[in-house]
């Protein structure tokens, strides 16, 4: 039988009834009228007795779990989720850059290579008209502009069609090159060694952009995709399907963009982590859901700066260069 929806009042009396201690019962209202039953219930879940199971549920809490400490869950959430979406768009760009870069260099005679069947896998390319250049994309002002210029081409160069390509779709795409070599040279430029590794590490940190963007639990994130041994420095069996394992998957990658901006998220996320360890509780659920620990990051711990790729070199010159006349 479908279950009926449930007032505020309601939902606070049922979640009474289970065992959550409630101190403030006119703040829990405003709570659930602002964050939502369904939503917090996610938060909630770790401190129920039968967590992590979800076949066999019992909704029954365990002794001493505070509503207060599933809304602490629900901002420790919501900070990391900020944090990971600024740090992880300098991967998505800095990725879009080297592999629109590396492209038109190797293929330089064919501006829209990106569509060329002697260098894009089939699949790719049968989509592209449905699922990249669509109308929706035709009527991005750059995209117009560019086929009033140019009235009889099919598709904008690489620099502009890529440019405006989402991260998944360049993903795709970086999956879909034929030229082992070249996207062996992609990988390098970011320090990663074999391709397999790579696309494993990229496609991770495109679904925790994703995870974060869409405002989805982050906690108890799970890859899709067990993490790949690679260079990110994972530890433990467990590093490679939870949270902190993921977090180091951005460092390293966010590490080969940019030293600096590895220094300032991981100063950020231990400013994070040490406001929620400082609730017992909720540092509990962080150690056993999300694998972190209480100190992910010192300054004097900084590892030696890994040596900066050629590609890396010629895109800061050139933009360096760019800064200069502007």
């Amino acid at each position: 039988m479908i279950k009926q929806a449930l007032s505020i009042e309601e939902q606070l009396a049922l979640l009474k009834s289970r065992g959550l201690i409630v101190a403030d019962e006119n703040k829990a209202k405003e709570v659930l009228g602002d964050i939502g039953y369904y939503r917090l219930g996610f938060y909630l879940f770790p401190f129920e007795q039968t967590y992590p199971e979800l076949h066999h549920r019992t909704h029954t809490y365990i002794d001493g779990a505070k509503f207060g400490n599933a809304v602490k869950l629900y901002y420790f959430d919501f900070e990391l989720r900020n944090l990971l979406l600024k740090y992880i768009s300098r991967i998505e760009i800095n990725f879009r850059t080297v592999l629109t870069y590396m492209g038109s260099m190797e293929y330089k005679a064919d501006p829209v290579w990106f569509v060329n069947p002697s260098y894009i896998k089939s699949d790719f390319i049968s989509a592209f008209d449905r699922v990249v250049y669509n109308n929706t994309f035709k009527k991005n002002p750059t995209i117009r502009r560019h086929h009033r210029r140019y009235p009889h081409d099919t598709y904008a160069p690489a620099w502009k069609t890529i440019e405006l390509m989402t991260f998944g779709e360049n993903v795709t795409l970086y999956k879909s090159l034929t030229d082992e070599s070249l996207q062996k040279n992609i990988a390098n430029s970011f320090g990663v060694r074999y391709i397999e590794v790579f696309e494993n590490y990229i496609e991770l940190v495109r679904i925790l952009r994703n995870t974060c963007a869409h405002g989805n639990v982050l906690f108890d994130f799970k890859p899709y995709n067990r993490i790949k041994r690679g260079p990110a420095g994972l530890e433990s069996s467990a590093e490679y399907m939870n949270l902190y394992g993921s977090i180091k998957v951005v460092r390293y990658l966010l590490g080969r963009v940019s030293k600096n901006r590895e220094r300032d998220m991981m100063t950020e996320l231990q400013v994070i982590i040490d406001k929620y360890y400082s609730y017992p509780e909720i540092a509990d659920v962080l150690n056993r859901c999300s694998g972190l620990p209480k100190e992910v990051y010192q300054a004097e711990d900084e590892p030696v700066k890994p040596k900066e790729s050629k590609i890396l070199k010629l895109l800061r010159g050139i933009f360096c260069c760019s800064n200069k006349k502007s």
